[in-house]
């Protein structure tokens, strides 16, 4: 089969101009590459601002319209594949599942299949189609590790109404996770920048970036090992926001290999970054409000008890 060409469509807003494109389109999720590889595309054409190619130093403007025919080294597929799903809440226009650990969430390079997405064509008919064919009813996104509620649309009406609540921050977020803090305080707000570290590109900070980053968090629990549990309400919802935020607070999750560096990352029970998205609310299009809770999952909560029983996680 042929390489899958996707579609990008970007549309900048003030927080996006007075940036060069090369550095906007390397600081997005998709498609995940370097700055060095988008000049690349650029130079082939892929890329066009207004409708017309340009070159990598162009500066964005404020309603600049940019398209990326990315053309993949990998077949992605969507086709449906019977793989374990927990749907939360069902109707005919909303879908909300709990997301596992483990779990991408749509096709990518690297993820060819075996995502979310896929499991989702197995067990529904019909998705939406507003966020293009690799990724049909995918309202907002988790990270491949962490585990979740997460909104899913059936239909392009109720795509664009689910949409417009993640852009406005008008939906509910509740994220619990697990950190090494003893030294953070009880409660605050990270209100940071957000952009794309220039020296690990798998990472992003808060020290920089062309957006704005919002976290408000509550100490539930502290233990004697120094970790403690956290619930935290998202006020806006950047890549990566939770772990980056933690991280430069020196407050890294347990388990976070890209952000908590060796001294977290060598939990015994989680393997992966301890941080699951609890709760989720979002207004209907027909107008009722729904909000579901994702229980821990095993993982998370084994950690947590041992914890609460007084174990080092160290």
């Amino acid at each position: 089969m042929a390489p899958t060409t996707q579609t990008y469509h970007f549309v900048i807003d003030d927080e996006d101009a007075e940036q060069r494109l090369d550095v906007f389109l390397a600081d997005q999720d998709d498609p995940p590459l370097s700055r060095s590889q988008v000049k690349k595309r650029l130079k082939r054409g892929e890329i066009t601002v207004n409708g017309e190619a340009v070159k990598s130093g162009y500066w964005l403007r404020e309603g600049d319209q940019v398209r990326w025919d990315h053309t993949a080294d990998r077949q992605l597929s969507t086709a449906a594949q019977d793989l374990p799903l927990t749907v939360l809440h069902e109707d005919p226009s909303v879908v909300i599942v709990d997301k596992a650990a483990g779990m991408v969430v749509h096709p990518s390079p690297g993820h060819p299949d075996g995502t979310l997405v896929n499991a989702l064509r197995h067990r529904f008919d019909h998705l939406s189609t507003v966020g293009g064919p690799l990724r049909p009813g995918i309202v907002h996104r988790l990270d491949r590790d962490t585990t979740g509620a997460l909104a899913v649309a059936l239909t392009d009406d109720a795509h664009r109404h689910l949409a417009a609540q993640f852009r406005d921050h008008t939906a509910e977020r509740v994220y619990h996770c697990l950190a090494f803090g003893p030294g953070l305080d009880d409660q605050g707000t990270f209100r940071t920048r957000h952009g794309r570290n220039p020296t690990h590109r798998q990472r992003f900070t808060g020290a920089e970036g062309p957006r704005e980053a919002v976290t408000h968090y509550e100490v539930l629990e502290r233990f004697d090992s120094g970790a403690c549990l956290i619930a935290c309400r998202l006020e806006t919802g950047r890549t990566h926001q939770i772990r980056m935020h933690f991280s430069e607070a020196n407050a890294p999750l347990l388990g976070d290999h890209l952000y908590g560096g060796r001294a977290t990352s060598s939990v015994s029970v989680i393997g992966r970054q301890a941080l699951h998205a609890l709760v989720l609310g979002v207004d209907h299009p027909d107008g009722h409000r729904i909000r579901v809770e994702a229980p821990y999952p095993e993982d998370f909560q084994a950690t947590l008890d041992d914890l609460r029983a007084g174990k080092d996680w160290r």
